[in-house]
């Protein structure tokens, strides 16, 4: 390991603090950049659909790039880099329904928690507000959840956090469930909270095995495809209501392929990858 191109760095809070620093500039010099068009040519880019994906880049990007340069540099003499090479075609035969059934199991989760009341009657209508921007215009939501997203966010959460946490040596389990606890909470909203922790682990999980950041970033953007598609064509994120078929059966559904394909991927799946 000590010859491998990927720099051994770890996680710790002043990473964290980076990050959020990182993230904080490239969201702040978009507003600025923003207030200046809106000096020079009286108009406010705020109501353009893509600007909200020129910030959630923008702030993905510094975010990355200040752990690169105050962090991984500083620490290892590395630039960071990270594997991204394919693995046999089986692999994909498992862990695509592996997700399939935890987005099921997500699914009903969320569906037990309340849209309304004192609460969280106002915190819904709120986060419905914002997902009626982001569904604008179909292109930009594409780009924005099916494209950007899963790379930014599984090269911050699986390959800084978890990584990191894991080179620092904390117990695999551990690093994918904090890295996956932090993914939900920055989604802002409980709806998304649960699906986005369930999503964290298994895209955890197949990082840890694989050591390939792509596979992450195929099954992230395979599970924002089928949100939005949802979105688009039935206006509700539900595969309960686009299949017709009650919300415990999808449950069953996601029980059965996830706990198989988990078996399969985990248990009997001797394939070792490692990073070179």
């Amino acid at each position: 390991m000590q010859n491998s191109r990927y720099p051994k760095f770890t996680f710790t809070w002043i990473g964290g603090l980076v990050l959020f620093a990182g993230l904080i500039t490239g969201t702040m010099a978009v507003s600025f950049f923003n207030v200046f068009w809106m000096v020079v040519f009286k108009e406010n880019l705020q109501y353009k659909d893509w600007f909200f994906m020129l910030t959630n880049a923008a702030g993905f990007l510094t975010a990355i790039a200040f752990f690169d340069f105050f962090i991984v540099r500083r620490t290892t003499g590395k630039k960071l880099n990270f594997n991204f090479s394919p693995t046999n075609f089986y692999t994909y035969l498992l862990i695509f329904p592996m997700m399939i059934g935890m987005m099921f199991i997500a699914e009903f989760i969320t569906s037990q928690i309340p849209t309304t009341g004192p609460f969280f009657g106002k915190s819904y209508e709120f986060f419905n507000k914002i997902m009626e921007q982001l569904t604008f215009n179909p292109v930009v939501m594409v780009i924005t959840a099916v494209i950007c997203a899963p790379i930014f966010e599984e090269i911050i959460f699986r390959g800084i956090i978890q990584k990191g946490l894991m080179n620092k040596g904390v117990e695999p389990w551990k690093a994918i469930m904090f890295s996956s606890i932090i993914f939900g909470v920055v989604h802002g909203n409980p709806w998304q909270f649960v699906g986005a922790v369930l999503l964290g682990c298994v895209l955890g999980l197949v990082y840890y095995k694989t050591k390939s950041l792509l596979l992450p970033m195929l099954l992230h953007g395979f599970n924002n495809l089928c949100s939005t598609i949802l979105i688009i064509y039935t206006k509700n994120e539900s595969f309960s209501d686009a299949f017709k078929i009650p919300e415990w059966m999808i449950l069953a559904i996601g029980i059965i392929l996830f706990s198989l394909f988990y078996y399969l991927f985990t248990r009997k799946y001797k394939v070792h990858y490692s990073e070179i």
